[in-house]
């Protein structure tokens, strides 16, 4: 049976979501200008992502300082971008940031929130005959190379005693990794939400395994160096970060209107949006950037380096600043329930 393609309009849009992930996508500005002062702050972005939560939220009023963003379809060139004092913070997912360090780039982890990882999936066509992530063996498998799906495939893969060698990896971006699953070109795909919701809701596949035990479920809040050290723009991230933390609660106890508006920002169809929040989105929680968190990250690193996809030893402590942990709770503490099917 012919499956059906996903319309390549809806791919579009979801290109913006790789900062969970990796990729080449470049950077774009153009995100405007929200508050007032004589302070700016330079903020890394997605389309639909820290600037619309917060003014959906209502966090944006009565901003003592200027916040300038600019708008990134990706962690990479957004940390490329703090690395260059082009942007003093911004927003980016749990692997962007190990290859930043591995390249020794002038990053540091400020913030961090954890969620659950059910969204994180290794998906396989309704027809497969797949049922276990030992079937794999020998099997074609998509995946955006450098990605958080990358780790969550090597580690699910471990798990079951097999490893990348034991597979045919398709290294391809998301837009091409799904015209290639929903035409039968490859036999499973490993990948995030949106995508999982959008697989899931148009009835194209499921799931074969999930990253829930795998994957850390972390995103983090990556700031420049430089902007720490700056005792006005330190003030300014301090009361970032809280508006961003009031947010993520927000979304929580308002699903269905943070879905609507992320539809709206994004292009994304209502009920996928719905979904991915409700599955992976509304789950997360903010925490304290701790020892746990190091370690967990250190063993990402660490798997790339043994990969030979980083080219050094990270020490992934050094990339790291506690300074606005306050009361947050550890980086373990487990994520809101998952409402996602």
């Amino acid at each position: 049976m012919r499956r059906r393609l996903v319309p390549a309009a809806l791919l579009l849009p979801l290109a913006l979501l790789l900062s969970a992930c990796g990729g080449n996508s470049s950077a774009s500005t153009g995100g405007g200008t929200d508050g007032s002062g004589s302070l700016t702050l330079n903020v890394g972005d997605q389309k639909g992502g820290s600037q619309a939560i917060l003014q959906a939220a209502g966090e944006l009023k009565n901003l003592k300082y200027k916040i300038k963003w600019s708008t990134f379809t990706s962690g990479p060139p957004l940390l490329e971008a703090v690395n260059a004092k082009a942007v003093d913070i911004g927003g980016v997912g749990n692997t962007p940031p190990v290859f930043a360090a591995g390249a020794d780039s002038k990053i540091t982890v400020v913030s961090a929130w954890h969620g659950t990882s059910k969204g994180d999936a290794i998906l396989v066509p309704n027809g497969s005959k797949l049922s276990k992530p030992q079937d794999l063996k020998g099997k074609s498998v998509a995946v955006a190379q450098g990605s958080s799906a990358h780790y969550q495939l090597v580690a699910s893969l471990k798990k079951a005693g097999l490893s990348l060698s034991d597979i045919k990896v398709k290294y391809l971006q998301p837009a091409d990794a799904l015209a290639a699953f929903t035409s039968g070109k490859v036999d499973a795909w490993a990948v995030w939400d949106p995508y999982t919701s959008q697989v899931l809701k148009g009835k194209q596949g499921r799931i074969l395994t999930t990253g829930e035990g795998i994957t850390n479920g972390l995103t983090f809040q990556v700031a420049a160096p430089g902007a720490l050290k700056d005792t006005k723009k330190a003030a300014a991230i301090k009361d970032y970060l809280q508006r961003l933390q009031r947010a993520t609660t927000w979304v929580y106890n308002h699903k269905e209107d943070w879905a609507k508006v992320w539809a709206k920002e994004t292009g994304l169809p209502e009920d996928v949006a719905l979904a991915a929040v409700k599955r992976t989105y509304a789950t997360r929680v903010a925490v304290a950037v701790d020892k746990p968190l190091i370690a967990s990250e250190q063993q990402i690193a660490d798997t790339f380096t043994q990969l030979k996809l980083i080219p050094r030893k990270v020490d992934f402590a050094d990339f790291t600043d506690s300074r606005y942990n306050g009361d947050l709770p550890p980086s373990t503490t487990t994520p809101r329930p998952s409402e996602g099917s």
